[in-house]
């Protein structure tokens, strides 16, 4: 039963390694060429455009960096989807040329809920200590206080 076992575990491991090579050829997700950069915000201070693209930048804006993993499947499809996906929905390097929902962002943000918890490990830059944190905070008040005012008083 031993030598079964073992065998048993040698194929699997040989199994996923070839399932993993084969997962390599799937194209999706690797195209990691940035949009430019359209317009951006009117920030309110150099430092929380900083603080900004130190947290959010990678997902918000068409300056991501894309570390070396990002080129490896099944993890280049979910960074690649994530950071489509926070584009479309706040993206700063397209201010003015697409709708951005900078009320959400600033209240996700504020909550805790951005950036995502499963960013953070792999981007401890992202974690702001508390008076950076407040800073951001402010800053993306001032800098999007119009958009804010707008969206103040609607249903949603």
């Amino acid at each position: 039963m031993n030598k079964f076992i073992k065998r048993l575990m040698i194929f699997l491991i040989i199994g996923c390694a070839a399932v993993i090579i084969l997962l390599q050829l799937v194209p999706y997700g690797r195209n990691h060429i940035n949009p430019a950069v359209i317009a951006e915000p009117a920030w309110d201070s150099p430092d929380t455009r900083t603080l900004f693209m130190q947290t959010c930048g990678d997902c918000h804006s068409n300056e991501t960096v894309w570390p070396w993993y990002s080129k490896i499947a099944p993890v280049s499809w979910f960074l690649y989807n994530h950071v489509e996906e926070g584009r479309s929905q706040f993206n700063v390097s397209a201010w003015g040329y697409q709708e951005n929902e900078a009320e959400e962002a600033v209240e996700l943000y504020i909550h805790g809920e951005m950036p995502p918890k499963s960013y953070l490990p792999a981007h401890p830059e992202a974690r702001l200590s508390g008076e950076a944190r407040q800073a951001l905070i402010d800053g993306m008040f001032a800098t999007f206080g119009s958009e804010l005012r707008n969206g103040e008083g609607e249903d949603e």
